[in-house]
């Protein structure tokens, strides 16, 4: 039951075409060349870290499927990628980082206006910057868009990028609260960028040579880097809807399950397969939790801490299944490191949840005290089961490997290394991840 074997699919019946399929339709705004290799070379840049040791990539490398292969990651205070990364003996790190680093792909398409787990950062063309973030209308101006404003938050985290306590200048600011403004830590990171030449020569063809660079400069270009590099349609999904190529008997049975029986594209909707939504399905959580240190406690009741609204206690954004092959763990919390599992898991939550084990993780060296915290905790993973909305689906084995031969159908493989790569170096001279 546990291990599906590939050569069932073979001998399947094609089944009948699925109906209500998505068009192939996705907007991707066009970069400007130089904005895009500047973003390039700051997403590998380690220079955007309090303590210049951690990048974007070391979280969303290509090489982990723009994911760093861990269900929770270690940030600022160990080194190396995925689950070769290691805990620095001197400066560890105080938790695990507390969700899921998400996946980039297809992020740059005009459809994805809202991010993160909990959906706290999105496009809002009510307001005067055009996003809505929780940290205010002083941290909202002068981004292009939302996607672009998500670099504001890992180099404002101490478990991600600022580093800790007063160990650097970043991380001192951050902990005084300086983050804009004069001495801020956007003002200490733009001003280190500035101060290497080929950035600021680089700056000068995207914001001319006499405007100081500022961090949302340098946001506005690494969303520009992913919306260029991360694209991802071309699968043989893609191909199926864009020119009737056919996909193989179990894919064509998975995919008329996916949209049929399975009822998996109520949730898993559109073109890259998400509704931009939030759903309870019980997912088990392990780790720290998203909650403010001073809570003392594990939970993370996901949109219901965005909205206050306890209805929305345990929802999580419904992911993009794009490359989902090569994206493990799976799950806000990265519960579940096969694919297996976590489709299984959707076809009965409350039971899965109360079955989870920890060893269906992937963490790195280290162990943490709340590893485990909450899911030892009966009354919090009640609530959790309690707050499902996801019903029971019955299913087959034969049609779980269906599921998953489909899913593996939307993977684009000429997308997984990106269209740039990884540069040989930075203009810092830092050592990058690789």
């Amino acid at each position: 039951m546990r291990h599906l074997l590939a050569t069932a699919l073979l001998t399947l019946p094609i089944a009948a075409q699925a109906v209500d399929l998505p068009k192939p339709a996705a907007v991707f705004p066009a970069q400007d060349w130089p904005e895009t290799r500047l973003g390039w070379q700051l997403f590998y840049d380690p220079i955007l870290s309090g303590n210049r040791s951690v990048s974007c990539a070391t979280c969303h490398h290509p090489d982990l499927g723009t994911s760093d292969g861990l269900s929770l990651g270690l940030g600022d205070g160990a080194t190396g990628l995925g689950t070769k990364r290691v805990i620095d003996a001197k400066t560890p790190p105080e938790q695990r980082i507390p969700r899921n680093a998400p996946a980039l792909w297809n992020l740059g398409a005009t459809e994805f206006t809202v991010f993160f787990h909990d959906g706290r950062l999105e496009d809002d063309p009510n307001r005067p910057s055009g996003i809505r973030t929780p940290l205010g209308a002083e941290m909202e101006m002068g981004f292009d868009n939302a996607l672009a404003a998500q670099a504001m938050f890992p180099v404002l985290s101490g478990d991600e990028m600022a580093g800790h306590l007063s160990e650097n200048d970043v991380a001192q600011a951050v902990r005084l609260g300086q983050l804009t403004g004069d001495g801020g830590a956007w003002d200490i990171l733009a001003k280190r960028v500035e101060a290497i030449p080929a950035y600021r020569t680089g700056f000068d063809d995207v914001i001319g040579a006499d405007t100081p660079v500022h961090f949302t400069h340098i946001a506005n270009a690494i969303a520009a880097f992913i919306t260029f590099e991360w694209r991802a349609d071309q699968s043989p999904f893609d191909a199926h809807l864009r020119d009737g190529a056919p996909l193989d008997a179990g894919q064509t049975a998975g995919m008329n399950l996916f949209y049929g029986k399975a009822e998996c594209s109520a949730c898993h909707s559109g073109l890259f397969q998400t509704d931009h939504d939030f759903h309870a399905i019980a997912m088990p959580q392990i780790g720290p939790g998203k909650a403010a240190r001073f809570e003392r406690h594990n939970r993370d009741v996901g949109r219901g801490r965005v909205t206050g609204d306890e209805a929305d206690f345990y929802a999580f954004r419904t992911p993009s299944l794009r490359n989902i092959t090569e994206t493990a763990p799976y799950g806000h919390s990265g519960a579940y490191a096969s694919l297996e599992d976590v489709v299984r898991h959707h076809l009965d939550p409350t039971t899965a949840l109360a079955a989870y084990s920890i060893n269906q993780a992937v963490l790195s060296e280290g162990a943490f005290t709340n590893d485990t915290a909450l899911i030892e905790n009966a009354k919090d993973v009640a609530a959790i089961a309690a707050a499902n909305t996801l019903p029971t689906t019955h299913l087959t084995d034969t049609e779980v490997a269906q599921l998953i031969a489909f899913l593996g159908a939307l993977t684009d493989y000429d997308s997984l290394k990106g269209r740039l790569g990884v540069p040989e170096t930075v203009p810092s001279g830092l050592p990058l991840d690789k």
